[in-house]
């Protein structure tokens, strides 16, 4: 493998191998993994804009107004790219949504959501030096890939937060876990690519605080756990958790664990389960139900080293060089299993007319659900009065849930690709439901 040209460019803090052109690298876990992409020598970049993340070396994180510039030149500089405005925060900052790549409405969709969480910044940078990287390649890997697939990014996902440096957004609400109730306008910004672009894969950048020795690695990832999830959206999510993200993290000098679990440092084992379960807001658990193969990725902020301590820029230059690697196995992911990827997507969109089996309203894959939070034999359907559709029928649509008139209010039949997500949203057993529904059960 050869090593990156393109420190100079990044102000990186370590070289690192395997590129898939201008696309950093695509780090691959293992020799088994490789295929033969072309190196983009470092000149080439440079009439490419920077971040100012970039510009400072890492001392400062790129301003709002530096990212609209930025996404603006890129847009100019490349036919590949397009970048549009799909919302607007309580404060009036743009949600901009970046496409690269294919421009069909049918061609296989990787879709990025970056910085839900505001004061979570590395995952942003990762985002924004990568929709560059896409706009700028030229080797014929990367241009094929491309040909074929719509990368679309929302670089932040939470503009509001990212100005305050706050978790949440200008109403103090955690975008995160909007995405069921989708009362914020990023949470509905969100479902709405969701609806419109089906992503065959959702890829959610955050970041963590550790807590030593029990939880410290470099990056922590979790697939969707809901009991929802269709069996093979699952099992591709635990691939690209297990087999491209974390091995391409180590396979770059960054350790990695599952989110949410403490493990005893000697041994390697469990100790206890502090964060990651099936909650059905969370956009990871959410995309999961909404057919979508995912992950969950947190690089550590805290400093790791006396050194970074000292300066910043190291830290943050680490924080996002780890996102960047974890970057680099989800498109070796999507280059390489994108067969399987389709086909479990399209497996989890057709099995809800079938209309049958369970659904659970709670529990995860490693906490089976309880009795009570089954429904065996669910209803043919819900029904709506018209006060209640009034109130929740944006969201229903938004959630890409079909209904129909029935009196004065509304039908909502199970039987369609949304099934398992229906009885999560109107059932009154369900922790986050929207309105009590009236169960239907004659069909």
């Amino acid at each position: 493998m050869t090593p990156r040209t393109d420190r100079a460019l990044r102000g990186t803090t370590r070289p690192r191998s395997g590129r898939l052109g201008a696309l950093r690298g695509l780090a691959l876990a293992a020799a088994a993994l490789a295929v033969p992409f072309a190196t983009v020598p470092a000149e080439a970049a440079h009439p490419w804009p920077r971040t100012g993340f970039e510009t400072s070396g890492g001392a400062r994180w790129t301003g709002q107004p530096e990212e609209q510039e930025f996404l603006a030149a890129v847009d100019r500089a490349s036919d590949r790219v397009a970048v549009e405005r799909i919302g607007t925060t309580g404060q009036g900052r743009p949600l901009q949504l970046v496409r690269i790549g294919a421009s069909r409405p049918t061609a296989h969709t990787v879709l990025l959501i970056c910085s839900q969480h505001g004061d979570e910044p590395a995952g942003r940078e990762a985002c924004l030096s990568t929709v560059r990287d896409l706009a700028s390649a030229r080797d014929r890997a990367t241009t094929t890939f491309l040909s074929r697939t719509r990368v679309l990014v929302l670089p932040t996902a939470n503009p509001d937060g990212r100005a305050a440096n706050t978790r949440g957004n200008a109403d103090g609400v955690d975008v995160n876990r909007d995405h069921i109730a989708l009362r914020t306008a990023e949470g509905r910004a969100v479902a709405g690519i969701v609806r419109d672009r089906r992503p065959d894969v959702i890829y959610d950048l955050h970041e963590y605080g550790a807590t030593p020795p029990y939880y410290d690695k470099d990056l922590f990832v979790l697939w969707p756990r809901n009991l929802n999830v269709h069996d093979g959206v699952h099992d591709a999510s635990r691939t690209l958790s297990d087999r491209y993200v974390r091995a391409a993290a180590e396979e770059a000098g960054y350790s990695s664990g599952v989110y949410g679990i403490w493990t005893d440092p000697a041994t390697g084992d469990p100790v206890k389960q502090t964060a990651g379960d099936g909650q059905e807001r969370i956009l990871r658990n959410a995309s999961g139900i909404k057919h979508a193969v995912g992950l969950l990725i947190e690089s550590r902020v805290d400093a790791l080293s006396a050194a970074e301590q000292a300066d910043p820029a190291l830290n943050h230059r680490r924080r996002v060089e780890s996102q960047q690697a974890a970057l680099d196995g989800l498109f070796a992911f999507d280059d390489q299993r994108r067969g399987r990827i389709e086909a479990a997507t399209t497996a989890s969109r057709l099995a809800g007319y079938a209309d049958r089996g369970p659904v659970r309203l709670g529990g995860a894959d490693n906490d089976p659900a309880e009795p009570a939070e089954i429904l065996q034999d669910p209803p043919c359907g819900y029904r709506l009065s018209a006060a209640q559709y009034a109130d929740v029928g944006d969201e229903l649509a938004l959630h890409g849930v079909t209904s129909r008139p029935d009196g004065d209010g509304a039908y909502v039949p199970l039987r369609q690709s949304a099934r398992s997500l229906i009885p999560l949203l109107l059932d009154e057993r369900a922790t986050y439901h929207l309105t009590n529904g009236q169960a239907v059960t004659a069909c």
